[in-house]
């Protein structure tokens, strides 16, 4: 939940830096989440609006979809830079089908070591390029 948190109340609007996959896969997971949670609420208690169709939209799921649009985007955002590339790739989801398997394994892609052009190694891997291993003894 910290990492839903983070992404909401740190970074709500911060498209500068890089993202972690654990970073935007654990907004992702909770986002969904508590959409779920919002949705069945609305269905209990008849706030939904629209046809009668399973998919139904509700107030409150309304609400907190538009409440996260923001964070949801610059998350995204962050999250591809932290693979090198611009934000602008997002639009690359509006290529059928071919564009979401796209963004996808960029998503799942582990980021660049060290620091590139949207800033430092989220993970903290400047100084070694392998990752913080402990030192091998007699090395020094």
């Amino acid at each position: 939940m910290e990492w839903f948190l983070k992404v909401v109340r740190d970074n709500y609007t911060n498209f500068n830096g890089r993202a972690r996959r654990k970073e935007y896969w654990m907004f992702v997971l909770f986002n969904i989440i508590i959409s779920g949670a919002l949705s069945l609420v609305d269905r209990i208690f008849g706030l939904t609006y629209g046809d009668t169709s399973p998919y139904q939209s509700g107030v409150l799921s309304s609400i907190y979809a538009l409440a996260v649009l923001l964070p949801s985007i610059a998350v995204a955002v962050r999250r591809l830079h932290d693979t090198n590339k611009s934000g602008w790739f997002l639009l690359v989801a509006f290529i059928p089908f071919v564009g979401w398997i796209y963004l996808i394994y960029l998503f799942i892609k582990e980021g660049d070591r060290g620091q590139n052009q949207y800033g430092p190694d989220p993970k903290g891997n400047e100084s070694n390029p392998f990752g913080n291993f402990p030192p091998i003894p007699g090395s020094r």
